[in-house]
């Protein structure tokens, strides 16, 4: 069996250029002169028998070998922290990392409130967001990019387990000032006639929308298209119009903006928690799942 003899320090360099981009941002970082910083990619990439970066006079790029061991030199991090640590001293001391794929209407307002309270019990776990589209929150999970998502069940891939734990209704966003915001709810054909502001129709959201417009025999007057949720909903306090959006996607108690139940028929998406089959998270990325877990419930309970 080949006896590969690469060191921590290595490793940590390595990790360090990947997550910044730069190797003098890195050398900074880990307190290093970026020559010895070098000699110590140099070192493992001459031990691995490949590049792991693509450099050039103005950035630093991951290659496609590079992006795997970045997972699996992360990994490495990870468990040897816990080992020294030990299992039962990681609730209070750990340091680590977790990424999480979301969609951004779940992003947007909903997750940022539960990285605050878990950073309040665990100050010392580093949580990253990728907060993209529902197929590149699959994929993230799929690769291994994200330990674990949060999205909706739409076009769910068999090789990712979905856990449903709360069912997110739409309702329309207006400003409080709308003629329509008196009411207690809105029927669809209240909003035919309205000025409404929409994501792009490639997202999971809008292809919900759009199927029941159409099965309703509906022409909607989408006067604005966006590509992400907060561009909407800024549009929607700037008064340019009003749009139909998942209850999670708004903040609570907003001082302009409101969101009206949406009737006839209610429409709902069922938010939950992704995970590629087989996998198993690890002891920072299980704390945050828990903890993801225990908000949602609460969430559904309070019908928030």
């Amino acid at each position: 069996m080949r006896h590969i003899n690469f060191d921590l320090q290595q490793l940590q360099a390595f990790i360090a250029v990947a997550e910044r981009g730069s190797f003098r941002a890195a050398a900074d970082h880990i307190h290093l002169s970026p020559p010895a910083l070098s000699r110590r990619i140099e070192k493992l990439e001459s031990i691995i028998g490949t590049r792991l970066f693509n450099r050039t006079t103005r950035e630093v790029e991951l290659t496609s070998i590079g992006r795997i061991f970045l997972d699996r030199a992360r990994a490495a991090i990870d468990d040897l922290e816990s080992a020294i640590l030990g299992i039962s001293d990681i609730a209070a001391t750990r340091s680590g990392r977790v990424t999480v794929a979301c969609v951004p209407s779940a992003a947007l307002y909903f997750l940022p409130h539960v990285i605050s309270s878990f950073s309040v019990k665990y100050p010392s776990i580093r949580i990253r967001v990728i907060d993209e589209s529902m197929n590149q929150t699959l994929q993230s999970v799929l690769t291994g990019e994200s330990d674990f998502g949060i999205g909706f069940m739409n076009t769910l891939m068999p090789e990712i387990t979905f856990e449903g734990i709360h069912n997110d209704p739409f309702v329309v966003a207006m400003r409080r000032d709308h003629a329509l915001s008196t009411r207690k709810s809105v029927n669809w054909a209240h909003i035919e006639n309205e000025r409404l502001i929409s994501v792009a129709r490639s997202s999971g959201n809008r292809q919900l929308l759009d199927d029941v417009m159409s099965k309703m025999g509906l022409l909607p007057n989408f006067a604005f298209e966006v590509s992400h949720i907060g561009t909407l909903l800024g549009m929607v306090e700037a008064g340019l119009g009003i749009a139909a959006v998942p209850r999670t996607a708004l903040p609570t108690n907003h001082p302009v903006v409101i969101g009206l139940p949406l009737k006839n028929p209610s429409i709902a998406r069922s938010l939950g928690l992704l995970r590629k089959q087989g996998s198993t998270l690890r002891p920072a990325a299980a704390m945050f799942h828990d903890h993801l877990f225990e908000a949602l419930q609460k969430r559904k309970i309070s019908g928030l």
